[in-house]
């Protein structure tokens, strides 16, 4: 994994145990999608361990978007996006082509 299990529930001040399992499951989702809007695999591209930093806050935002909001919908919560979230940090390393 890119993103370690700790650092996510740092991320999402989780301190115990309970939800792991789920938290895993979520980070490989997160970096899987990631990867498909990079247009690259994050293991591949950035070699030994130095996947940037703001890449791999990207993948938390991600996992801690799905942790908080488990369902398709949402009803009668306002919600807002989050300036220099996901997309705009994979924006800037995103492999394009046309």
């Amino acid at each position: 994994m890119i993103v370690e299990l700790d650092h996510v529930k740092e991320n999402l001040n989780i301190t115990d145990g309970a939800d792991d399992a789920l938290i895993t499951r979520l980070i490989a989702a997160a970096e899987s999608h990631v990867n498909r809007l990079l247009g690259f695999k994050m293991e591949v591209e950035f070699p030994a361990n130095t996947v940037p930093e703001d890449l791999k806050q990207a993948i938390s935002h991600l996992v801690g978007h799905w942790y908080e909001n488990r369902e398709a919908t949402i009803v009668g919560v306002g919600i807002a996006s989050v300036p220099y979230s996901v997309q705009e940090i994979v924006r800037e390393y995103r492999n394009w082509s046309f």
